[in-house]
């Protein structure tokens, strides 16, 4: 793996999202196990270098006609929501797309071209700058889907997520990206291409290679998949 790319420093801890007790005990381990790689490791490069919004929004012009003015995400380009994800996520999955770990399964149409455009970025800096931005948007709070409502089977699907993802879907830095507020019809087509291989398939990307195992292990059939969103799209 390039050196200038954020690695992931959690991920001997992350691998057992899913698979460790959800217990106070697992949690302080957690959080201990991660300081300390902190110490020892150090920050990953870029997680805490800081770009310049003001020319980061300049580029987002070319993001938007997707994304959205807000970055509120667009059904119909299978554009994700940006707004309120964390600024070391995005950077990641930028990188990675930049740097062929993701975007290139033939199958993956949308992924080729995010792939496409993240290219265009010319530097790290740029991509700080694009991220900065993105930081600066206030895009509404989803509204709940129609019918949606706390669900037995999808609670309890959700429980080992909580790891990495946070009790409330809110993501962790270094663990995982937040998934409250994500459009419904974007989680389900991420982890159908983590079932299918589509994300996760390079050896590279190690925190899409743990949710590629993660998805196949505890999210074995299109219901448990539909549970688990469906419930997602409750938490705030």
């Amino acid at each position: 793996m390039r050196s200038d790319y954020p690695r992931p420093v959690f991920h001997r801890v992350a691998t057992r999202c899913g698979t460790a007790s959800t217990t106070s005990a697992w949690t302080t381990g957690r959080v201990m196990l991660g300081a300390l790689l902190l110490l020892v490791m150090g920050p990953a490069p870029l997680w805490g270098a800081s770009g310049d919004p003001a020319k980061g929004k300049e580029r987002f012009g070319a993001c938007q006609a997707c994304h959205g003015e807000r970055g509120q995400g667009n059904e119909e380009a299978g554009a994700p929501q940006l707004a309120r994800q964390h600024a070391w996520y995005l950077i990641l999955q930028l990188q990675n797309f930049r740097a062929g770990l993701r975007g290139t399964h033939k199958d993956d149409r949308y992924g080729q071209l995010m792939a496409a455009i993240a290219k265009t970025l010319p530097d790290e800096q740029a991509v700080l700058d694009v991220v900065a931005y993105i930081g600066t948007l206030t895009a509404e709070q989803l509204a709940a889907a129609p019918g949606a409502g706390p669900s037995d089977k999808g609670r309890i699907a959700f429980a080992p997520c909580r790891s990495c993802h946070g009790e409330r879907g809110e993501g962790s830095e270094g663990f995982g990206p937040r998934l409250a507020g994500q459009h419904d019809w974007y989680l389900l087509r991420q982890l159908r291409n983590f079932r299918a291989g589509r994300r996760g398939y390079h050896e590279e990307d190690t925190y899409g290679q743990t949710m590629r195992s993660m998805a196949n292990a505890l999210l074995p059939n299109e219901q448990d998949l539909n549970d688990v969103v469906s419930f997602i799209g409750t938490l705030r």
